[in-house]
Order: C-alpha cells, then sequence, then structure tokens
C-alpha cells in the first residue's frame, strides 16, 4: 500500500522492500516520488487504470505477476491507498496463492482515514458517529446497487470511493431512504496532496457544489455529521 497521495504516509516496510526491488508494478495514484526509492537497475512496470482507459487489464496483470514470480524475481506490487480496500489485492494474491508464488502484504493508509484526517474530518466521533461505512461509488449501467436502507443511518458516516460520477444518484438515494436533505456531505478532491480541495455542502446541495467546481478524480465523498467538524479541525491548507 502506497498510502492516498502524501508521499510521506508510506510505511516503513514498504520503503525498505521498494530499496530491494527488482521490479515494480504500480498503479496510476501512486505518487511518483515513490519511485525515487528504487534501486537504478530496478525495473518499473506502469499498469494503471482510469475511466474507460485501462493501460493493462486486470486479468492480464494478475498474468504478469504470475510470471515475474516464476522467474524468481523480488517484485513489488505498489497500489494507491490500500491493496486490500478497493485495490483488487485480494484478486492479485489470490491468483499468486493459487499458481504456489510466495508473496506477502504490507498494509497501507486508505483514502478514507488518510483523505479525512487531511481534511479535518474524524470519521467516528462519540457525539456524531458510531460507526463507518465504506462504500464503493463505481456506477454500473447509470446506477449503483446498493443496500441504500443499510446505509441511510443515523450517527453513521459513509465514505463513498470513486462516487464523483455518481455523486447526484447516491445523494438522491440516501435521501429517498431516509437521511434528512440537509445531512452534512463533503467531496475530497486530491486529499493529502498540494492540490487537495474540500467542498462542504449537504445531501441536497453537493451535486450543485460539485458540477459548478470543476471537479475531477480521484475524489473522495463523506457523508454525516462529521462533516460539520471541519470548520472547526480543518489543519491542512495547501497554497498550491
Amino acid at each position: 500500500g502506497a498510502g492516498p497521495g502524501d508521499p510521506e504516509l508510506i510505511t516503513l516496510k514498504a520503503v525498505r522492500l521498494l530499496e530491494q526491488a527488482e521490479v515494480v508494478v504500480y498503479d496510476r495514484l501512486v505518487n511518483p516520488a515513490l519511485l525515487q526509492h528504487c534501486r537504478p537497475d530496478c525495473a518499473q512496470i506502469y499498469v494503471g487504470k482510469r475511466k474507460h482507459c485501462h493501460s493493462m487489464p486486470q486479468a492480464r496483470i494478475c498474468e504478469l505477476l504470475v510470471m515475474l514470480g516464476r522467474q524468481g524475481k523480488r517484485v513489488v506490487r505498489l497500489k494507491g491507498g490500500d491493496p486490500f480496500i478497493f485495490g483488487r489485492g485480494g484478486e492479485e494474491i489470490d491468483t499468486l496463492a493459487a499458481e504456489g508464488i510466495p508473496f506477502q502484504v504490507v498494509p497501507g493508509i486508505t483514502a478514507a482515514a488518510g483523505c479525512a484526517s487531511y481534511a479535518g474530518i474524524p470519521l467516528t466521533h462519540r457525539d456524531y458517529a458510531q460507526s463507518v461505512v465504506f462504500v464503493t461509488g463505481h456506477m454500473q449501467d447509470g446506477s449503483m446497487n446498493l443496500n441504500w436502507r443499510a446505509l441511510a443511518q443515523p450517527r453513521q458516516t459513509i465514505v463513498f470511493y470513486m462516487g464523483l460520477v455518481g455523486v447526484d444518484v447516491l445523494c438522491r438515494e440516501l435521501t429517498a431512504h431516509g437521511l434528512p436533505p440537509a445531512t452534512p456531505a463533503a467531496l475530497i478532491q486530491q486529499g493529502t496532496t498540494p492540490q487537495q480541495r474540500v467542498l462542504t455542502g449537504t445531501l441536497d446541495t453537493l451535486p450543485a457544489i460539485v458540477r459548478q467546481g470543476g471537479v475531477k478524480a480521484p475524489t473522495l465523498i463523506i457523508i454525516g455529521e462529521v462533516v460539520t467538524l471541519r470548520d472547526r479541525l480543518k489543519w491542512f491548507e495547501p497554497t498550491a
């Protein structure tokens, strides 16, 4: 796990393994500064994905990892955030396990934790939220097949990964299933980096705010009363 963007939000173990790697297979959201930890003869293979543009299909990535493993290479598969939270890490090591290739997993700071912290929004707070849920906001055929009734619970924080395209849908569905339209909501763009932007509103107003703000991925959306704490707790105000 490479963390959410700030190159210092990576574990010491991950840095040590990057320094030892013969091959690094890395994703789009990995901060390029992290590749400076690689030794000069390390092969660097980009396999990043963005909407409707995959440099390499997921099945081919798995095949690549197997091939490199069979060659006896010391490989680092570097993923943004944490590999086991919407990172397809489980799929990839399942393939390696089936092929008898040894591996280890180094966790990273996931976007929800990192971006919320840099935005001054605690994901839990005993006065506001006793639970937090991470949800993929990825759209399929213009809809999100989610358990909206379970998500629309009071005193709960909802974090949507990849929710930019579906912001209208998720705000509408949460309202339709019981959350008040005035429920606080925030969108964080390029969190933890000098380009971080935080837009705040409510379920009723956030879609229009996002449209007017010219927002681009990567983003994270946080829904819940904890968003109101940002005005008091924000500490990271990038100047870039």
